[in-house]
């Protein structure tokens, strides 16, 4: 059992390992600019807790654990969409994905409508810039943009990665040549966009960093077995590589004079990539870590419960520069709560929702849902409860033939889980596993994830916790109708303009047409 606030004020001093470049950064301080700088960072595809400032035993991640030691670490933290296209632009709009159009869903364009907080910041003087995965996937420049929402792109640096399938952009070196190129005075603001730990993985890559079976806790919505055990730990492994990146960068603000005038907010952008997790509203594709520090600005705050939505961060950032919100921005600042002049955030529940995520359905069809989360439950509402909810089981091969049966389900990353799950789904024990993460669900569910965080006891028809969906179901439609939700709105000519908007990156794939396609 773990004691996280014992794990969290005991850790020892992270030690920041210096690599030295070849770049030469002039010594700039941008305190004298009375304007802090902006480090933003942000992985892709981790959930809540896989970090050791949580006690997780599967990734050690000092760099991670150093910025929650000298800030806040938020044990309720949540993106607004469990698909890295839609969460990544839901952060950098403040708005939820159903209100920005294409880039509500996955892999579409970025309507130059939407204004980002980066842009905001550049308009304001600020150096802008950003390395790895920025906003994505889908086409930004399409929409008539300039460069990635994100900010315009230093991805030039690149290493050897120390496994296969961890990226080969250097995000360290790419940052120390964004900060060579800013002029003198002029504060900053950077998105470090990790590729990690997004599959694919090298297989057993946790025997090369030493790991052991016994280090994985596996979640309860998947089979406590060894292969998936060993996935687990691959995962655990791709998250401490992008964490030592991390704790380079925190050298070089160090080393530059920069680090105590500089919000750094660290999180992810999604769930893991497990069924029953990513692409899902489950916890466990919501629920993110998420460390937020600015050393001397904002006091050592702790380990913090208080709600945070995706929605909040550029509110946040833009309240820390001294830009006022001025409206288009449904989130909030959470910066009189991490200076403690409030004593909580103003949230109790935190909302999410999903369209189209792969290219997993007959006409390229999504599973519609949100979600609200409270302290202790999540409901779900499915709008299209007909539909396979991890995709279709087959799809129909470049020369027309139907494929093989449970061969598909692309709303789940194929992984070493997944084919074991599948391989296995026969066996009594094995199959509840596949239900859960491929069998079609009810227009509603409600679990109550602080006594079932696998989201494995749907509480929908329970007669204990009727009045608990009411009152949930009656927050969602208040959401929703505040945010004009085309899909609770239920207008015939707009409910299912989802479907139209073109999918622009990554595989297009076949699918047989379902027997009732209404």
């Amino acid at each position: 059992m773990f004691h996280l606030k014992e794990i969290f004020m005991n850790s020892k001093h992270i030690f920041l390992s210096t690599l030295v470049g070849p770049l030469v950064i002039p010594s700039l301080n941008a305190a004298e600019t009375n304007r802090p700088n902006i480090l933003f960072v942000i992985s892709d595809d981790q959930s809540y807790p896989h970090a050791s400032a949580y006690g997780s035993p599967i990734a050690k991640t000092p760099a991670f654990d150093f910025v929650a030691r000298n800030g806040w670490l938020f044990n309720n933290a949540f993106v607004t969409s469990p698909g890295s296209s839609p969460s990544r632009a839901s952060i950098l709009t403040g708005l939820y994905p159903w209100q920005i159009a294409e880039a509500g869903t996955h892999a579409s364009s970025f309507p130059a409508k939407y204004k980002c907080f980066p842009d905001i910041l550049a308009e304001a003087g600020y150096h802008v810039g950003c390395t790895g995965k920025g906003w994505g996937p889908g086409d930004w420049k399409i929409s008539g943009r300039k460069h990635n929402p994100a900010g315009p792109e230093y991805n030039k640096r690149h290493i050897q990665p120390p496994f296969k399938g961890v990226s080969n952009t250097d995000y360290y070196q790419n940052f120390k040549e964004f900060l060579h190129a800013r002029k003198e005075k002029q504060p900053f603001y950077f998105w470090v966009g990790s590729r990690e730990p997004h599959r694919p993985y090298e297989k057993n890559s946790w025997k090369k960093a030493n790991r052991k079976l016994a280090d994985a806790k596996v979640p309860s919505f998947l089979p406590d077995k060894e292969a998936i055990k060993g996935d687990l730990l691959d995962y655990g492994t791709e998250i401490e590589w992008y964490d030592s990146q991390l704790s380079c960068i925190l050298d070089t603000l160090k080393e530059e004079g920069e680090l105590e005038n500089t919000l750094i907010i660290v999180m992810a952008d999604n769930g893991m990539p497990f069924p029953a997790a990513k692409a899902t509203c489950f916890e466990y594709g919501i629920h993110i870590p998420m460390a937020i520090c600015w050393i001397g600005k904002i006091n050592e705050g702790g380990i913090s419960d208080e709600f945070v939505s995706g929605v909040d961060l550029a509110p946040t950032i833009l309240d820390a520069v001294g830009i006022p919100n001025k409206g288009q921005m449904i989130g909030i600042s959470l910066l009189p709560y991490l200076q403690k002049k409030r004593k909580d955030t103003g949230r109790t529940m935190v909302f999410a929702g999903r369209e189209r995520h792969a290219s997993a359905r007959y006409n390229n069809w999504g599973y519609p849902s949100r979600a609200l989360r409270t302290k202790d439950f999540l409901y779900i509402r499915n709008f299209r409860p007909e539909r396979w909810p991890a995709g279709d089981p087959c799809a129909i091969d470049k020369k027309g033939k139907l494929e093989a049966m449970h061969s598909a389900y692309y709303d789940i990353d194929q992984c070493p889980a997944w084919d074991f799950i599948v391989s296995n789904r026969d066996d009594r024990e094995i199959y509840p596993y596949f239900l859960k993460a491929a069998g079609k669900r009810p227009y509603e569910e409600l679990y109550n994830v602080s006594t079932d965080p696998g989201c494995l006891h749907n509480l929908v028809g329970n007669g204990k916790c009727t009045e608990k969906l009411n009152n949930l179901r009656k927050e969602m439609d208040k959401l929703l109708k505040k945010t004009k939700d085309t899909r609770y709105l239920d207008d015939p000519t707009q409910d299912d303009i989802w479907e139209t908007y073109p999918r622009l990156s990554g595989a297009m794939r076949t699918f047989p047409a379902p027997l009732l396609t209404d």
